[in-house]
Parts: structure tokens; sequence; C-alpha cells
């Protein structure tokens, strides 16, 4: 029977993954996306790998037909962006970006980029998480199957030795802002035999699991768990958190505040739930705008700017602090600190 005024077979929705590779020079990354690509597209031709490890994408094509888009420095955020949608509108259905390092720690990357601005660094920072955000967002919200890779480092942290505060290894890091990791779906952390192992995992099909080679079935078995209902409930998670993220630190950027302020007030953002990340970034919308609306207004005599202010601090003072529920419970929200433009 034909189909009239829109209407479609129901079909449940098939998610897309977002795989961290993480590892150090050697280790395997870039062969290992590939693979893992070809396992979860069945296709070469609708694979795009983003080249930013000066022609390394290139090594492999013996593997098959898949595509290199190269990105050379300045490495921003916005040039990552750029790059991922022409892949999008190219027809990719599957983007390896080898790799995201380069936008936190490479020439013209956001630490790069800091590193060179003049004043206060506070601020400085709270102009440029907005931009690292929005690359994350990309990431998270294309219609793809995004592979980022990542490099490692040594990681250190101080202990108390014999009276004395000394480093300690604890393992390797990958080379990117903290948290990024959170936001991914599934990371594989890939040593110099080429070994890989979950260290964050909402899929459930390697958490725990023994140390392995990723091949094409990897690729495959994740692809299987794409076209299940719970994949599509933790795709929709995690793109509200995304959209929250970038809500917030909008806010933050108009403010002159930066997360820090919010993880020091509220908690860590990446196990906050998106209903009250987006709870906070509204009220701080909502008294931004009647600051600018009040800044608006004809000049006051001194008197009038003091009772003003009082004023002011007593309405930020008295901001229903309840917001949305979240699990059945009501998270508290504390917007006091926060200091508007006079």
């Amino acid at each position: 029977m034909t189909q009239q005024n829109g209407l479609r077979k129901a079909e449940r929705r098939k998610a897309k993954i977002r795989v961290g590779l993480a590892g150090s020079s050697g280790s395997g990354k870039t062969m290992s996306a590939l693979k893992l690509a070809k396992g979860l597209v069945g296709d070469w031709s609708k694979i795009a790998i983003l080249d930013t490890e000066h022609g390394s994408g290139d090594l492999y094509s013996s593997l098959g037909d898949y595509n290199v888009r190269p990105l050379e420095a300045p490495f921003t955020p916005e040039r990552y962006i750029e790059a991922i949608e022409e892949c999008e509108a190219a027809g990719m259905e599957a983007i390896i970006i080898d790799s995201i390092t380069h936008e936190w720690d490479g020439k013209g990357g956001i630490l790069d980029v800091h590193s060179q601005m003049a004043g206060n660094s506070f601020t400085n920072w709270a102009k440029l998480t907005p931009r690292h955000n929005k690359f994350i967002e990309k990431m998270l919200q294309s219609p793809v199957h995004i592979i980022a890779t990542m490099r490692t480092k040594q990681d250190y942290v101080l202990v108390e030795k014999n009276g004395r505060q000394v480093p300690e290894k604890v393992g390797l890091k990958a080379i990117t802002r903290d948290g990024v990791d959170y936001e991914l779906t599934l990371v594989l952390d890939i040593d110099i035999k080429h070994m890989a192992v979950a260290s964050k995992d909402r899929t459930g099909l390697f958490a725990g699991k023994p140390d392995f080679v990723i091949s094409e079935e990897t690729g495959s078995t994740i692809r299987t768990w794409c076209e299940s209902g719970a994949a599509s409930m933790v795709e929709v998670e995690i793109k509200e958190k995304a959209e929250a993220r970038i809500a917030l630190s909008a806010i933050l950027a108009e403010m002159g505040g930066t997360e820090d302020w919010v993880i020091k007030t509220y908690g860590d953002l990446q196990t906050m739930p998106a209903k009250k990340m987006m709870s906070i970034a509204t009220q701080l919308q909502e008294l931004q705008a009647k600051r600018k609306a009040d800044a608006a207004k004809k000049p006051k005599t001194g008197a009038q700017v003091l009772e003003e202010k009082k004023a002011r601090q007593a309405e930020i003072e008295s901001v229903d602090q309840s917001v949305a529920p979240v699990d059945g419970e009501i998270e508290e929200v504390n917007i006091d600190n926060v200091e508007l433009p006079a």
C-alpha cells in the first residue's frame, strides 16, 4: 500500500558510536581505527580519515579504498569542525579524526593560543573554552560514526614518601582536555604491542574483558550494538549533555566566567545531569538579560546606583534555587557568587 501524508513504517533508530582510541606513538591507533571503521560501515569508500599526522593516513592504503582529508596547522577547533562537515557532506558514514590531540596541544590549538594571549589567564579561558566545546559538540552531534585517536603521555601524581612529596607514575594519560574521554561512548587504550583494553565503556561490550587486538570484527560487534534500543538511549543522553554544556559555556563566556566556577560551586560537570546543567545555564541567561536591560537605562544618581546594587544583590540571593527534577530528586542550584557586568 502506498504511504501518504509523510507516513512511514516505524523503525528502530540506529545510533552512531563515538569511540576514542588512546595510545602512544607506534601503538597502532591509525590502523586500528581504520579496521574498526570498516567493521562499522562495511564499505571502505564510506570512510574518511582526517589526517593531522603528516601523511600517516595514506600509509595503510593497501587495506582499502578509503578517503583521506589532510588537516594541517593551525589546528583550531573551527578547522576541525569544517573538515568534519566536509566529510559529512561527501556522504561519509564513519569519520576518523587522527588525532584530536592537536586541537588541544598542537600548533594553533587551544593551549598554544592561550599561551600567546595577553591579559588575565582566567578571562582568556572564558573565551577559549566555548571554542573547544563546540568542537566536542560537533563530534557528539555528528550524524555519522566518529572515531577519535588521542596521543598519550606518562601521567604522574605527587605522593608523600619519607616526609616529602615525590612524583609517582600512575599510567598513561590522553593528551587532550581533561574530561573529553567522559563525553565518548567508548574509549579503548592501546599499548605498544597493539593490545586494547576498555578504560571507559558505555556499551557494556568490552568492560572487564581480556585485552584484545582491534579488528573489523570489533567494529561489527559495535555496529550490532548501535542497532539496539540501548544504544539509542545512550546517544540521546550524550547529545543532551553536549547541548547543555554548550549553552552553559556560552553564557559563562558572556559573563566573563569559566567552567571552573561551576565545578567549584556545583561539582564535576562530567557527572552532572544534562537537566541540571541546562537549568543553571537558563537561570544565568535570565539574570544576564536583566542586567543588560538595567544597564541600558538612563544614568542614575550615585544614591540611586547604590540602591540598585543593593537590590540586585538581594535579587540574586532570592533566586529560586530549585531546578528540574532528575531521577526523582531535586538538584540544588546556587548562583549567589556569579559576578555580572556592571
